[in-house]
């Protein structure tokens, strides 16, 4: 007769071979399971690795794969020549008992601290939750293009590689890593650049980049120029480093460099933000004429320029203008990318490239952010670029968000062709809206919404002057881009 246990634990055992769980981890996590609840107890034994394969009709090498998980983790202890029983594992926490007069209240964990702290209205969260179907951003790659079987390939290569072990354990490095090596080659071979790997600094995001580099840049109270419709993720970092933000105008040829001249004095500006390749989020190119003059009235007024140059690797027609940072001879530019972002996002990464003696400070600051890093990213990144890949991803998605762009450039033409205004861009992911009769832009995303299309408030710009969208298009194929244009005509035929 089968013995309790043994009816017991077919009871409470089941499992899929066709899961990507591995067999005897969907055994071992239900056995735990049965022992936390008590229908296990301390000292039970288990039936032997033989026996437990008959009864559940598996491999006896899985049996003994569930009873050495288990042991592992010390939930049984394994006896040579005796069996297998069940533990209880000690607690590693005792319990502490309250007082008297708040008893009811020591199981629910407090929503509010007993102590004051500092609190920034500007970093709120500008996230939006919707159930709608369908959601224009501000310029997003597309995930479903990335190779999901590749990138497993590649990552599993990355993770085999012997030396990431002799890496993890370096306390510091004496020289350049193999990544910071590739990634200097790269940006000298696309951007135009001659720097060393002392020149460069590789953080997770552009948005750490920004961080790391406006509180080394920034005081109370220092002056940042911005353009009148800016980034407001950048605006929130400046904020929150202290700065007294001032806006100038941008027009065709992008931010309005004239401006700065006839309305501040030498040394009254800490730094100018630009994105001279892209203005966010107008998309309009600033000028090499404009180029020029800023770098010459930079070394004039002595402040500095932070260049985010956030999709440069997006240009369909014609070459990408180069950072104003390759041609910056006097250490007056801060340069800011992103590489990867036809890769996974976990996989892209920021970087910076400045004189030696700031990105210096800016690595000391990252120790205190990123100690860690990613060793594992940095391996296959380097692997990318050295075998060609990352150029080769590049280009394959280009070409599919250019008829993106074209296509939807077709679609506004006939659903909108007298309502807005647009510039078809070179380059980038998204086009500058705007429309000719002023509506509520807030009514068009409420409106929108009962359509099944989400509009964040993130890409509604509205003032005096103003209303216009930033309508991202990389992250929609074509027959989303059709639906996403019916239906944002259907809401503006409601509103108007």
């Amino acid at each position: 007769m089968n013995s309790p246990v043994n009816n017991l634990l077919k009871q409470l055992i089941f499992f899929e071979k066709s899961s990507s769980t591995a067999v005897y981890i969907q055994i071992a996590q239900q056995i735990i399971n049965a022992i936390q609840r008590g229908y296990l107890s301390k000292g039970t034994a288990l039936p032997g690795t033989r026996s437990f394969s008959q009864i559940f009709g598996i491999h006896r090498n899985t049996a003994v794969a569930v009873y050495d998980e288990l042991a592992s983790q010390g939930w049984v202890e394994i006896l040579p020549n005796k069996g297998t029983f069940v533990l209880l594992p000690e607690q590693r926490t005792a319990p502490i008992k309250a007082s008297v007069q708040q008893l009811d209240q020591v199981y629910n964990y407090s929503k509010t601290t007993g102590f004051p702290f500092q609190q920034s209205f500007h970093l709120a969260s500008t996230a939006q939750e919707t159930n709608a179907k369908y959601t224009i951003n501000d310029g997003q790659p597309d995930l479903r293009l990335h190779p999901v079987h590749q990138f497993s390939r590649w990552y599993s290569a990355a993770m085999k590689r012997k030396s990431l072990i002799s890496k993890w354990n370096h306390t510091s490095e004496l020289s350049a890593s193999v990544f910071e090596t590739q990634l200097c080659n790269y940006l000298n071979a696309t951007r135009g650049f001659h720097i060393q790997p002392n020149d460069l600094l590789s953080t997770r995001s552009t948005e750490m980049s920004l961080y790391i580099v406006s509180q080394l840049l920034i005081k109370q109270n220092d002056v940042v120029i911005v353009g009148q419709l800016g980034n407001y993720a950048s605006n929130m970092i400046f904020q929150q480093a202290g700065a007294a933000i001032r806006t100038i105008p941008v027009d065709a040829h992008g931010l309005d460099v004239g401006f700065i001249r006839t309305h501040f004095v030498k040394g009254s500006i800490r730094c100018v933000y630009v994105c001279a390749h892209r203005h966010y989020p107008t998309t309009k190119t600033l000028s090499a004429e404009r180029r020029l003059k800023l770098l010459e009235l930079a070394k004039a007024y002595q402040f500095a320029i932070i260049e985010d140059d956030y999709d440069y690797d997006f240009q369909f027609e014609g070459s990408a203008m180069l950072p104003m940072a390759s041609a910056d001879a006097n250490g007056l530019v801060i340069y800011l990318g992103k590489l990867g972002q036809s890769l996974f996002p976990s996989f892209q990464t920021g970087f910076v490239v400045a004189p030696e003696n700031l990105i210096l400070e800016a690595k000391n600051y990252l120790q205190l952010l990123d100690r860690q890093g990613d060793l594992i990213q940095e391996q296959m990144l380097s692997e990318l670029i050295s075998e060609g890949e990352m150029y080769r991803l590049v280009k394959k998605n280009v070409i599919v968000y250019k008829q993106r762009r074209d296509y939807l450039c077709s679609l506004l033409k006939t659903y909108f062709k007298d309502i807005i205004s647009y510039e078809i861009p070179a380059g980038g992911l998204a086009i500058w809206l705007q429309f000719k009769s002023k509506i509520s832009l807030v009514k068009l995303a409420e409106q929108a919404e009962k359509h099944d299309l989400f509009l964040p408030k993130t890409i509604l710009y509205q003032d005096a002057e103003t209303c216009a969208i930033r309508f991202g298009f990389g992250h929609l194929n074509e027959e989303e881009i059709q639906f996403v244009v019916e239906r944002l005509k259907r809401a503006y035929d409601e509103v108007a």
